[in-house]
């Protein structure tokens, strides 16, 4: 599970993520939803241990990110945004390298890449370069190698940016597969992603929370509609 309190994180003297304290349980799929420059990448790098946080705490799995780094980082799996690839690599030669980073050998290794492979469907370009994949494959290769290790717990951010309206379903699909077994949360600006793959989501504006709650209680609040809810709680003058 992830389990934040009273997370803070300043740049200077303005506080990108303002007292945040929110929880996500094995099980759940957790949407992470504001506008652009809310603070949900922020708290994405904070959770991993990317950044240090100003102020509170994250505990992974019961880990301490601060105190115990690398055995809670062991437990996530992470796509950040805009995740970074080798484009001279195939696919395979991507995937090996990473497992070989996590310390797989062997057949361990062999199983471990299989295994994201057949989850993320990456069977057809397997051995093709990286710099010739499409977008949605280039997405689908990041989320292999976040896969490797199985982790517990997976933080996503903005995994759908980008894609065209069949590779977001079919990543919202697996994202909503995965929930079923693991602990997810994952940042996004669209709406509905809620309902394609969330069974909870949080609204935050200027690094704080102002909603939360199941997707259809959210629509309640919003009067039947969660983008009247989500213009009405957020401001356009956020910085980026």
């Amino acid at each position: 599970m992830i389990d934040v309190k009273n997370l803070t994180k300043q740049f200077g003297h303005k506080a990108a993520v303002d007292d945040l304290s929110f929880s996500v349980e094995k099980g759940e799929v957790l949407g992470f939803l504001g506008p652009n420059g809310a603070g949900k990448s922020t708290t994405m790098r904070v959770i991993t241990g990317f950044l240090p946080a100003t102020a509170g705490s994250v505990e992974i799995c019961g880990i301490s990110v601060k105190e115990h780094p690398e055995d809670a980082k062991r437990k996530i799996g992470y796509l950040p945004e805009s995740a970074p690839l080798y484009d001279d690599m195939t696919v395979m030669g991507f995937l090996k390298f990473c497992a070989n980073i996590r310390g797989f050998k062997g057949v361990a290794r062999t199983q471990a890449i299989d295994r994201v492979i057949e989850t993320c469907f990456l069977q057809t370009v397997v051995r093709q370069s990286i710099d010739t994949l499409s977008k949605g494959y280039r997405h689908r290769t990041c989320l292999a190698q976040a896969l490797l290790h199985d982790p517990e717990v997976l933080v996503l951010d903005e995994p759908t940016d980008g894609l065209d309206p069949n590779q977001k379903h079919e990543v919202r699909k697996l994202i909503s597969d995965l929930g079923k077994e693991k602990t997810i949360i994952f940042s996004t600006h669209i709406l509905e992603e809620v309902d394609a793959s969330c069974t909870r989501a949080m609204i935050i504006d200027q690094g704080k929370i102002v909603a939360e709650g199941s997707p259809e209680s959210l629509r309640q609040a919003g009067d039947g509609s969660l983008t009247a809810l989500f213009r009405k709680l957020t401001t356009s003058e956020v910085a980026a």
